[in-house]
């Protein structure tokens, strides 16, 4: 018997209509169950031949417990290895390779030294920075954000030099992107499920949470509603997630890639909305019956993504042909 297990912190909805649309499938040799970890030993094998992450971003003793298991042959969507090396600066560094638009980015140094450093430990770093160098190429009004992490948490938007400067003084160590505001007339969130099934959702960023989703979408033209999904492909292709959102801002007709590192994607009914629950439901069930299924002990059932493979290989990267469907 092949389990499939799926590790989750505080959300509902999501978890459970999961595991009972896998069972519900009844496929021979494969069932599904909340994961229930107990004793950790290094280099012994789960019971798990899939397990579907949700929460390790926030416990950090969960994801080493999923290397562990990536180890000893479990699927772990996503790649606990990749996801802790993942950044936000960096994703739009290699959307610059892959011919996905990004807005103009820098990333900044901490406003306050990290812990158990000085300014000897920095002396490296140019003082004072470009500032009117910097400012010249984001321009303003801008976005100031975490090049990690998520949830709109310590998000400024800054409209000259005198707002950035007091946003930066409040954001102690944390290290911190500057990025131009796209002023979008359509905006886009995407799931993105094994790289094969994408979910192109019409978004307001600028409603209340629980209303962002737009429940009665209006018609998009289909030539970009193509571009759209061959760059999530690209996007997910290129860094490997098997689970991920990526969300566009479309100005003069252009898609650009806002925020494309959601490896655990809200996943809620109650935000997300009936329809595009159960799109991302079926999608997740399929996608860790296949995997399942593929699974082989004690091998690496992880997924890489191009810019490793390629890389590995001195390869230039590129789009991955794989067939998909929206």
């Amino acid at each position: 018997m092949k389990k499939i297990g799926i590790l989750f912190g505080q959300e509902n909805t999501f978890p459970k209509a999961f595991i009972d649309r896998v069972n519900s499938k009844k496929i021979k040799g494969i069932e599904a169950e909340f994961v229930q970890v107990n004793k950790v030993i290094q280099g012994e094998a789960t019971d798990y031949a899939v397990i579907i992450d949700r929460i390790s971003q926030d416990i950090p003793f969960y994801r080493t417990f999923l290397k562990n298991a990536s180890l000893t042959g479990t699927a772990v969507l996503n790649n606990p290895f990749w996801w802790t090396a993942d950044d936000k600066f960096f994703n739009n560094a290699l959307a610059t390779k892959i011919d996905v638009v990004v807005p103009k980015t820098v990333i900044l140094p901490s406003h306050q030294h990290p812990d158990n450093t000085n300014e000897m430990s920095m002396r490296n770093l140019a003082y004072p920075l470009d500032w009117e160098g910097i400012f010249s190429y984001i321009g303003f009004p801008a976005f100031f954000k975490p090049f990690a992490g998520g949830g709109w948490k310590n998000v400024y938007r800054v409209n000259g030099p005198d707002e950035f400067f007091k946003a930066y003084h409040e954001t102690g160590q944390l290290v911190m992107m500057l990025q131009e505001e796209i002023e979008f007339t359509e905006y886009f969130r995407c799931y993105s499920i094994d790289r094969t099934d994408i979910r192109i959702m019409q978004y307001d960023p600028k409603q209340p949470h629980h209303l962002r989703y737009v429940r009665n979408p209006k018609p998009v033209e289909a030539k970009l509603l193509k571009r759209i999904e061959e760059d999530v492909l690209k996007i997910n292709n290129g860094l490997g997630y098997d689970f991920n959102t990526v969300e566009f801002a479309v100005r003069n007709g252009i898609p650009y890639a806002i925020d494309f590192c959601n490896p655990a994607p809200d996943a809620d009914i109650n935000s997300v909305g009936e329809d595009n629950f159960e799109w991302v439901v079926e999608a997740a069930a399929n996608m860790a019956i296949r995997r399942a299924k593929a699974q082989k002990a004690g091998q690496n059932n992880l997924t890489w993504g191009d810019f490793i493979t390629s890389y590995a290989s001195n390869k230039k990267i590129k789009a991955n042909k794989n067939k998909n469907k929206v």
